[in-house]
């Protein structure tokens, strides 16, 4: 199923992370997967999305379906972002800071792996409170959705600057 999309556009995804869960039932143990993937295009599209199945591969192709789905439209201004932003979401929190052009992305594995594939090249971030990988992205994503462009504050605002 996934093959089929792969070829016809320049999505980039990546796992961030496959996580094993265990049911208890009368004859042992019944293991489980889920994996969370970040689906993007590069240019300022991305989405995010837990699979679960009975199979690794299987929990990826889902997360991959339910990403393509939740995919957002991001607010970027060249390589990095228009102004500072916090996101947050459960226990994790991240802050993003547009930086010079030349500096990098700065960040950490769940946090880099959401804004590799947006393709924002030069920012600076911070991942405080929680180092779960799930609520890293979650918040990630909420920071990325709250951007605003310059043009769009001034709308919001009135036109009086």
């Amino acid at each position: 199923m996934s093959g089929l999309w792969k070829k016809n556009s320049g999505l980039k995804e990546i796992v961030v992370a496959i996580n094993r869960v265990a049911k208890v039932v009368k004859g042992g143990k019944r293991f489980s997967f889920n994996a969370l993937v970040v689906v993007g295009n590069g240019i300022g599209k991305v989405g995010c999305g837990l699979g679960k199945a009975n199979e690794v591969q299987v929990a990826i192709n889902k997360g991959i379906v339910r990403a393509l789905k939740s995919m957002i439209l991001i607010q970027l201004e060249g390589d990095t972002i228009p102004h500072e932003i916090i996101g947050i979401f459960g226990a994790g929190k991240v802050f993003l800071k547009p930086a010079a052009p030349g500096t990098g992305l700065i960040a950490g594995g769940s946090v880099k792996a959401v804004l590799n594939v947006v393709g924002i090249k030069d920012i600076l971030t911070k991942s405080m409170r929680s180092s779960n990988p799930f609520n890293v992205v979650y918040a990630t994503i909420d920071a990325l959705k709250n951007l605003r462009s310059k043009n769009e504050i001034i709308k919001i605002r009135g036109s009086n600057i």
